[in-house]
């Protein structure tokens, strides 16, 4: 059967080791075999990911309470840090 993608070089520095650890335990066949299934599973991490993103964001707006604007929200930030500031350097002298 004949090849459906084209060789491609890829500098693994000291993943591999790994790698040919991988192929001499015989999981798998070759270093390419190994990179596959590498490739799939950061596509099943990313997609995990994201389905726990999206999940996270139609929470966010299917949320009823009143959306607080920025400023307010920036606002507080660099009130609490200013108090945590002042209390560690406090702390410190």
């Amino acid at each position: 059967m004949p090849r459906t993608s084209r060789p491609i070089t890829v500098t693994l520095g000291d993943l591999q080791a790994r790698v040919e650890a991988r192929v001499k335990s015989g999981a798998y066949a070759s270093a390419s075999e190994v990179m596959r299934a590498a490739v799939r599973a950061l596509d099943r991490e990313e997609a995990a990911v994201t389905d726990w993103l999206r999940q996270r964001i139609d929470e966010a707006l299917a949320d009823p309470r009143p959306s607080i604007p920025a400023r307010t929200v920036f606002k507080k930030l660099r009130q609490h840090h200013t108090t945590r500031s002042r209390t560690r350097r406090r702390e410190e002298a």
